[in-house]
């Protein structure tokens, strides 16, 4: 096994090559793993980008639920999770068993399902949302009632945002919740001129402090604005890197230095080098789930 980060890298590439994959890393993914990879970005957009490429293999450097959504999106390519133990705790709160008898106390509401969860629970809903569309998707829909699964805080920023009813899951993302406002205030008063910009699985009283409300793909765009020089950044740490990395000169502060998602950085380049030599683990949604699980993504992609 190579010892360098740029002899793997460079082991990665010839394998990838042969191979013709495309290796895809969440933001939030360690940076050597971002700097190795095709696309960088948040779950949906990465496997939109793999849908669109030749590739006959994706490399998914996230966390289970987004492999899902490449196989869901690519069924016919071979779908690879370097590290089979990197899931989403927010995605396993809801299970298909709780959410059918949620739906039977609530049969006037339209399930909407955050992309962060499994492939079941998407095929068992209406139609999904990112954290970017969510407002979106809910304000397109007829009924006045929602139930919105898994995350409680996003859906609760969502419902400050509606008229309509908005039925929360008790599920959260334990990474989010370690930012605390009190973190907020003491950096805004370190950094005066900084920007407040927190991602909206954040606690209420965290979003309360903000100046922007943004999905991963928000905060990297508002990045570039001429007039942020300075950034708070309430989210996984792993973004920062991406953020100083495209953005030279600009200052990126975290909001928590404990909003580490253990999880994310499961995957490390030698993960990623012998998942591709073996061919494994691959993640296979099975075709009836898949293709309930796709109604719903194509719900929202025609919604938004």
């Amino acid at each position: 096994m190579a010892n360098s980060t740029g002899e793997l890298a460079e082991k990665i590439l010839n394998v990838k090559r042969e191979r013709n994959a495309v290796i895809l890393a969440h933001n939030y993914q360690r940076g050597e793993v971002q700097d190795i990879a095709d696309f960088v970005g948040d779950s949906l957009e990465l496997s939109q980008n793999a849908a669109r490429s030749d590739a006959d293999v994706i490399v998914f450097c996230g966390v289970h639920f987004m492999a899902e959504t490449a196989s869901i999106l690519c069924p016919e390519k071979a779908v690879l999770l370097p590290d089979m133990h990197a899931g989403c705790p927010m995605a396993n709160m809801v299970t298909v068993e709780k959410l059918r008898e949620r739906k039977k106390e609530l049969p006037d509401a339209t399930v909407v399902c955050y992309v962060n969860s499994t492939a079941e629970v998407k095929a068992e809903s209406d139609i999904c949302c990112t954290s970017a569309n969510a407002l979106k998707v809910i304000e397109t829909l007829e009924s006045k009632e929602v139930l919105f699964v898994p995350d409680q805080y996003l859906g609760h920023y969502i419902s400050t945002r509606t008229d309509k009813k908005i039925v929360l899951w008790p599920g959260y993302c334990p990474t989010h919740i370690k930012i605390l406002p009190e973190h907020i205030t003491e950096l805004s008063h370190k950094y005066p001129s900084a920007k407040v910009v927190v991602h909206p699985e954040c606690r209420p009283d965290v979003i309360a402090l903000a100046d922007e409300v943004l999905s991963t793909g928000g905060m990297c765009q508002y990045a570039r604005r001429q007039d942020v020089s300075q950034m708070i950044v309430g989210t996984e740490v792993g973004i920062i890197h991406r953020l100083a990395k495209e953005n030279p000169g600009k200052e990126f502060i975290p909001a928590s230095g404990q909003a580490v998602c253990p999880n994310m950085k499961l995957i490390t380049l030698e993960k990623v080098l012998q998942s591709l030599e073996e061919m494994k683990p691959q993640v296979k949604v099975p075709e009836e789930t898949r293709l309930k699980a796709r109604a719903a993504v194509d719900k929202m992609l025609e919604a938004v």
